[in-house]
This record gives structure tokens, C-alpha cells and sequence, in this order.
């Protein structure tokens, strides 16, 4: 059987690893993608569980050069312009106002499924990109210059660079025994889409108590917002096998009542929440993106974002190497890479995991601290607008990405 040459081959069709096959298409780079699941599937509304992302300005400006930003708006996004968090044992609330600010908006709420179905749509036009579908690796034999990958159905495959993108689970990242840092939250993140009796207004809002985080981010209707509810494993069970109703009644509460009376629309779905973090994220010929790096706690709703931003330094990286005509796969080139994304990971795993204690924690000093921190915060604007580029992306777009304005 004859082996196929191409010079990337990324494992996994996710939005990260699509994104990035779709960023390459100026590189004059063979490029192939490899996803289990069939095109029909990927494609489904019904594949569909409810999962949306907040993507950031940063996101949004890849998004853009991807060519694939315009058909996300137009199958939906919406822009949010405020963010109001706040606490259920303090009467302190926090918020960030995108007009107070100088920013149109904050961010864009869209179902991850949309952005998957425009990064394949963007895919099918691209003459050096093959998807390969209903399919999965089998067997890899890496080289000194090239790596030999043996897919389900016997057909083989050769790569100068081999991309994992193939989620927290990765097979990749097991198959050459990177080790990672696990942490098991021992909760579970509800997801629903929820009909409130008041409009959302665009605001995206989250609620702290000490034994979960409730989010409600603003849907195109102004009456429907997509929740992620993370409770303990055991309080998430007993929430899920309560009646409709019941449901409805704990979620208007735990919002105090912001949106008014709650109405769950269609079937509420579970995942559990852990972080994971790769001890390396680039090996000889391989190099990790996206969840299969770093995992993240679902509160601030920046897991694709992070994912993205790891895809922009990679562009950056092989369209820099392919233009002096490097190896793109030997690791020496990757280092700088590694130690970026490394970098950018751990921070927003720290800040995150910091964020979660100040906000969930029930000591009496906790409490005090969290008291005049949100204080001093909503009262200082500068303070204010260090949180929120660091929210929107400014911090971690590399140097080329910032240089493009497409506003």
C-alpha cells in the first residue's frame, strides 16, 4: 500500500486542531487532519451538547484572519458588553462595562459548534488540507527526519511534524508517555440553555457560593442564556434528577432571582471538571495544542481562547521556519514555543485557581479579604483594566497577531 506525504498531519478535529490546519494554508505545507468522528457527525446540529465559548478579542482577531469570522456572525454570535460577578455571603459585586472601558464589546458568546462547522467549511476550500474522517491512528513510528503513522484501516502516513490536538484524553500525548499534572475537582459543570423572565441585556453574569459557581452568558436571544452550573459531583447528581421545576427554582435563586423566574429548555448535560497540564508541550517531531497541553477550570470560559492562542504561536513559529527552510519538526525550534504556551498556561491555571478560592472559600479571613479586594477592584480603574486585558487577550496574542486591526 503506498505511503502519503504530507508535512504536518494534526490528530484531531476539534476547533483547535481545524484552526490551525486552516492557519497554514499560506505555507506551501501539506497539511492533514485526523478525526474519529464521521463529517456527518461533525457536522450535525444534533451533535450538538450545548457547549459554548466566550471568545475574546484575541480569539476573535484569529478568528479573522482564518477567514472564517464572518460566517461565525452570521450563523450566530453574540456580543456581550458587561460582566457582573458577585459573591452569595457578601453584598460586594464586581463588574467590568466594556463602555467605561473604551471597548465595544467585551467578548462573543457562540456555541462551539458553530465555529467547528465554519473552520470545516473554510477546510473544504483548501487545496493543501485533507481531512481524514471516521478514522484514528493505530500505530506511530517517530525518525530522525519524519514520523510514520499507520492509521485503523492499515493506510499509512509520513509527517515532518506531528500536531496532538486531540483533546484532554489525549492518545497522543499517552502513546510517548509525556507525564501531566491531574487534578480531579471532584465536580461537575451542568450546562443547559435557560428562558429568563427579564432580558439578559447582554450582560454575562456569575454567581460565587461556597459550594459551586453559577454562570449565565447571553444568548442572541435576549431572553436565553446558556448556563454552566459547577457544584460538587454528589449536589450536581441530586440537581439533575430533580423535576423541571424544582431545577428552574434552585437556579433563579442561586441567581438571586437577577434574570427573574427560570425556565430550562431542553435536557441539562454533565462534565466533569479537572485540570491537566502537560510536563512538556513539544518533543522530537511532536508538538501538543490546545486541551491536549492544558485543561482549565470552566468558570472563566477561556479554555478555547488559551487553545487558540496556542495556535497563533504556532503559526507564527512554522510559517517562520518554512520561510528560512528549518526542519519544522526537530525540537531545538520548538523550545521558545514550549516555553511560551507553558507560560501563559500556568498563569491562567494560577490565576484561575486563585480567582475560585478567593470567591468560593467560607473562612471568616477569606471572606474579609474577598471584601475589600472586590472593593478596591470595582473602585480603582486601572486595577479594573489590567483584569480585563487580561480577559479579552491583549496579554497573550504574539507580537504578529497584534500587529493586524481588523476593527
Amino acid at each position: 500500500m503506498d505511503i502519503q506525504k504530507f508535512d504536518i498531519v494534526i490528530n484531531g478535529g476539534g476547533i483547535v486542531g481545524l484552526a490551525l490546519a486552516c492557519g497554514l494554508q499560506q505555507n506551501n505545507l501539506q497539511i492533514a487532519v485526523i478525526e474519529d468522528q464521521t463529517l456527518q457527525s461533525l457536522l450535525s446540529v444534533h451533535n450538538s451538547t450545548l457547549r459554548v465559548s466566550a471568545i475574546n478579542a484575541a480569539s476573535r482577531r484569529l478568528l479573522q484572519y482564518l477567514q472564517v469570522w464572518n460566517e461565525i456572525t452570521t450563523q450566530g454570535a453574540n456580543p456581550y458588553r458587561k460582566i457582573e460577578v458577585w459573591n452569595q455571603s457578601s453584598y460586594v459585586k464586581i463588574s467590568f462595562d466594556s463602555c467605561q472601558l473604551g471597548y465595544q464589546q467585551l467578548g462573543h458568546i457562540i456555541e462551539n459548534t458553530v465555529i467547528q462547522k465554519a473552520l470545516l467549511h473554510r477546510i473544504s476550500q483548501l487545496s493543501n488540507v485533507t481531512l481524514f474522517t471516521s478514522i484514528s491512528l493505530k500505530n506511530i513510528t517517530w525518525y530522525e527526519h519524519e514520523v510514520l503513522m499507520t492509521l485503523n484501516d492499515d493506510r499509512r502516513l509520513t509527517a515532518r511534524l506531528v500536531v496532538a490536538a486531540d483533546g484532554a484524553n489525549s492518545w497522543l500525548r499517552e502513546y510517548v508517555n509525556i507525564p501531566i499534572t491531574f487534578w480531579d475537582y471532584q465536580h461537575y459543570a451542568l450546562v443547559a440553555t435557560v428562558r429568563t423572565e427579564r432580558p439578559h441585556e447582554n450582560i454575562a453574569r456569575q454567581a460565587f457560593h461556597h459550594n459551586g459557581i453559577l454562570a449565565f452568558l447571553p444568548l442572541i436571544d435576549p431572553y436565553l442564556n446558556s448556563i454552566v452550573w459547577s457544584l460538587h459531583s454528589d449536589l450536581a447528581q441530586q440537581l439533575l434528577v430533580q423535576s423541571d421545576a424544582n431545577f428552574n427554582i434552585a437556579l433563579a435563586k442561586n441567581l438571586n432571582l437577577a434574570l427573574g423566574l427560570c425556565q430550562l429548555q431542553g435536557k441539562c448535560h454533565k462534565f466533569a471538571i479537572s485540570i491537566r497540564y502537560a510536563r512538556s508541550f513539544a518533543a522530537h517531531r511532536l508538538v501538543l495544542v490546545g486541551d491536549a497541553a492544558h485543561t482549565i477550570h470552566p468558570l472563566a470560559g477561556q479554555g478555547v481562547n488559551l487553545g487558540l492562542m496556542d495556535v497563533a504561536e504556532l503559526i507564527s513559529q512554522i510559517q517562520q521556519l518554512n520561510k528560512t527552510d528549518k526542519d519544522i519538526g526537530n525540537y531545538s525550534y520548538w523550545r521558545h514555543y514550549e516555553r511560551n504556551r507553558k507560560y501563559s498556561a500556568a498563569q491562567m491555571l494560577t490565576g484561575i485557581e486563585c480567582f475560585r478560592q478567593l470567591f468560593c472559600g467560607n473562612h471568616l479571613s477569606i471572606k474579609l479579604l474577598r471584601g475589600i479586594g472586590l472593593r478596591l477592584v470595582d473602585r480603582i480603574p486601572g486595577i479594573k483594566q489590567i483584569f480585563l486585558n487580561k480577559a479579552i487577550g491583549l496579554n497573550d496574542m504574539p507580537a504578529w497577531l497584534s500587529m493586524i486591526d481588523y476593527d
